[in-house]
């Protein structure tokens, strides 16, 4: 399909010409011989033209005015204009608000042509970047958020009304795990940024002098190591959002060259005397109280209330246990997906470890155990032996393991609880016989007996004054 190019000509003879020529190029080439037929076909018909040749002064006005008011509808076409008698004033216009080139009539028809092909390649630049910006915003919508317990819901009304109005700051508070970095993307994506970039830093993960660099950037030999300028993560947010994730653990210096940023809305690189003009959404996420830091000195009251224009603290998954019904089956599409699995089946025995686990980690630890269980499923069913969640024993090993018991060192269980699934699973595979259970452990019938006692292991129907044989 051709790319249309518009052509704003009132002279009957040049825009006659004009039309014969660019067709023979390829172009859908749309004429009109004054301001206001063209601004019916952009405003009012959808025409969306590549490239726009235009006269500069029509019979009817100046087409700068119509440029302007294209921009304003964020029309993404590149803007040619041609004119007998234009002034210094006109070009400086022109170009100021976003034309491509200005030429003088004549023009060479080669120039012309050249001129044409080059702004058709920044209007399809253009586009393609458009197009992922608005496929970015279609990753990150409100709904993102998922849950239908009542926390989850208030989070995406407050979401829905912070996408919808410029915001100069907020903080995200929350728990580990609760979706800060979801929440600050969903700002941007779907906010009125969101064709500019999103830049995140975690604060925690640079020490001091790295971090100052990276925020502010420098200049060529600002300290040692400093070999060549260096454009800082302030500069490159620059029109969109700049998300300081772990912002509590930031040293309390560069808290107070954080504030003039953001008051003064101009930054200075290590080593400059120069200061750079920035417009930044700042969003800063901590999942430690920051009343507290304040309190010990450790954060700056005039930068939490500048941050602060609005706070949204995140509920932990264990005030919406409910949102698990949700949360589950999409992440094991998730890894399902990325690992080639095909598990679909949880039985209610899964479900009911799942609720009643307390989830200290949030999502993010609810994400690492659907992902092992899904990587080290062998059909459909989702395997519970896997889950291996603090407090609950994991599912003994099969018979046919050639008499092997394995046992997570991750951390899901404490010393006492692997000793208790020790005895349990010996006890069981001698059929509660404690001579023979404790030879398989190589201890005395004696120990064997005082360590069930201890961890309350009987054998089934048996009383706890006589838990083994």
């Amino acid at each position: 399909m051709a790319d249309t190019l518009l052509l704003i000509e009132d002279e009957e003879f040049l825009g006659t010409e004009l039309v014969r020529h660019f067709s023979r190029e390829g172009w859908d080439v749309v004429l009109h011989r004054d301001l206001s037929g063209a601004r019916k076909a952009l405003m009012e018909d959808g025409l969306v033209p590549l490239v726009v040749v235009s006269d500069m002064n029509l019979p009817d006005g100046n087409a700068l005015d119509l440029l302007e008011e294209c921009r304003d509808h964020q029309q993404s076409s590149e803007w040619l204009f041609l004119t007998g008698y234009g002034t210094v004033a006109d070009s400086v216009r022109a170009l100021r608000i976003g034309a491509y080139d200005f030429l003088e009539k004549p023009c060479d028809q080669k120039r012309l042509d050249l001129v044409v092909t080059s702004a058709a390649r920044s209007a399809q630049a253009q586009r393609r970047l458009d197009d992922h910006a608005r496929n970015q915003n279609r990753a990150y919508p409100v709904s993102n958020f998922i849950g239908s317990s009542n926390a989850a819901s208030e989070v995406r009304d407050i979401l829905n009304r912070l996408i919808n109005v410029s915001i100069s700051a907020l903080i995200i508070g929350g728990e580990t795990g609760t979706g800060k970095g979801l929440v600050a993307r969903i700002l941007h994506n779907s906010g009125p940024r969101y064709k500019e970039p999103l830049v995140e830093v975690n604060c925690a993960a640079l020490p001091r002098e790295l971090l100052e660099s990276e925020l502010f950037g420098h200049e060529a030999g600002a300290f040692t190591g400093a070999k060549q300028k260096r454009r800082g993560l302030i500069q490159q947010a620059d029109g969109g959002t700049l998300f300081l994730d772990e912002l509590a653990e930031m040293h309390i210096d560069l808290q107070s060259k954080l504030l003039k940023v953001i008051e003064d809305q101009r930054v200075r690189p290590l080593g400059s005397d120069k200061e750079m003009s920035v417009d930044v959404q700042i969003v800063a996420a901590s999942n430690r109280n920051l009343t507290e830091r304040i309190a010990a000195g450790e954060f700056r009251s005039d930068l939490y209330h500048r941050l602060s224009v609005f706070e949204l603290v995140l509920p932990s998954l264990s005030d919406r246990i409910g949102d698990l019904d949700e949360l589950v089956p999409l992440i094991i599409d998730e890894f399902n997906s990325i690992a080639g699995k095909s598990v679909r089946n949880i039985s209610e025995d899964t479900w009911k470890a799942l609720k009643s686990h307390n989830w200290p980690g949030n999502v993010r630890e609810l994400r690492n155990v659907i992902e092992r269980c899904v990587l080290f499923s062998e059909g459909p069913d989702f395997p519970e032996r896997w889950l291996q969640l603090p407090g609950q024993a994991p599912t003994p090993t099969p018979e046919n393991n050639n008499g092997a018991l394995t046992l997570p060192l991750d951390g899901s269980l404490t010393l006492e609880e692997m000793e208790a699934h020790i005895i349990r699973v010996a006890l069981k595979r001698s059929n509660y016989n404690a001579t023979a259970a404790a030879r398989s452990l190589g201890t005395t019938r004696q120990k064997l007996r005082y360590r069930a006692q201890k961890h309350g292991i009987q054998a089934p129907n048996e009383t706890d004054s006589n838990p083994v044989k």
